[in-house]
């Protein structure tokens, strides 16, 4: 209580002081969202505008204002379906596949007894989320690729044709899954090792004098550990669920699968930096983030009503 009360009474600029290392450790994180976060939060007023892209920054203040002509614009274009619709079914896709994969990663390597083999396989597991996705698609272009590619030369031994995966609507969205999963899975894994390192080594004593074996100890002590971890990422998911994975796409996507790949954030860099429609592609960013929040507010509330630690 005497320490609470000392602390309480300590004045901003002594605080200031006496905590001045951790204020530095923070200070690029607060300069990089005030930056890049906050103040960009000014430019979603051309969304009510009609902003030409050479006008410069004092027609956000002196364009027209326009209502909510670009979201009905948007809203009644052709495309508006067909992107909304490939956004979530990839984002549906990955999330199905996607997530389960480093809860089980980290479930397999949490029985692994050798911390060798554990190491290097935990090793190997994160390398390819620090390949760019650049090198990824290149990787993945080169594997598949119609003339020499790894996968085409043994579709060949088998008496096949070469199938061109990369323009074939039937395969690319399978291709984005795998990889992101391929990607994400190890780099994932870390957060859910984390929790599962915080479990009483007591509790899988207990259960095994009680005769539980491997599969029972996961089921009863191992997953009900790490569910709030799981609650949490699972909420994330459910707001980047409009985050389909705009690198990836742009770098692995052509025009032949178009129909089943162009998403909201293709579409956007497509009308904004290449068409210059900086108010049109505005409104669109502005609904996206939107909808991003309704799904983040509406997840948390569901995992409240559950019972379950939300976010907030």
């Amino acid at each position: 209580m005497y320490i609470k009360k000392r602390q309480s009474g300590v004045s901003l600029k002594g605080r200031l002081v006496h905590y001045k290392m951790h204020y530095l450790l923070m200070l690029p994180g607060i300069v990089f969202f005030i930056i890049f976060r906050y103040i960009p939060i000014y430019g979603i007023i051309i969304a009510f505008k009609d902003v030409m892209p050479f006008d410069g920054l004092r027609a956000m203040l002196t364009a027209p204002f326009v209502g909510f002509k670009h979201f009905i614009t948007f809203f009644n274009s052709y495309y508006f379906w067909n992107i909304l619709g490939n956004t979530l079914s990839i984002s549906g896709l990955k999330l199905l596949f996607g997530f389960p994969a480093p809860i089980i990663l980290a479930l397999l390597l949490n029985e692994v007894r050798s911390a060798r083999f554990k190491k290097v396989t935990q090793t190997i597991s994160y390398l390819p989320h620090f390949l760019s996705w650049v090198v990824v698609a290149g990787l993945f272009t080169v594997i598949l690729s119609t003339s020499g590619g790894m996968i085409n030369e043994i579709v060949k031994a088998f008496g096949g044709n070469p199938i061109y995966f990369l323009g074939d609507p039937k395969y690319f969205r399978s291709l984005l899954v795998i990889s992101e999963v391929w990607k994400s899975m190890g780099w994932g894994s870390i957060i859910y090792l984390a929790a599962l390192s915080g479990i009483n080594p007591e509790l899988y004593e207990a259960a095994i004098v009680d005769g539980a074996g491997r599969w029972k100890q996961m089921i009863h002590i191992t997953l009900p550990a790490m569910s709030y971890v799981v609650i949490l990422m699972f909420i994330f998911a459910i707001g980047n669920l409009l985050q389909a994975g705009f690198e990836q796409i742009l770098l692995l996507y052509s025009p032949s699968v178009y129909g089943v790949s162009d998403i909201i954030d293709t579409y956007v860099y497509r009308e904004g930096l290449i068409g210059l429609k900086y108010s049109y592609t505005t409104a669109i960013g502005l609904f996206k983030s939107i909808m991003a929040m309704i799904l983040i507010i509406s997840a948390n509330y569901s995992a409240k009503r559950m019972g379950k630690e939300g976010i907030w």
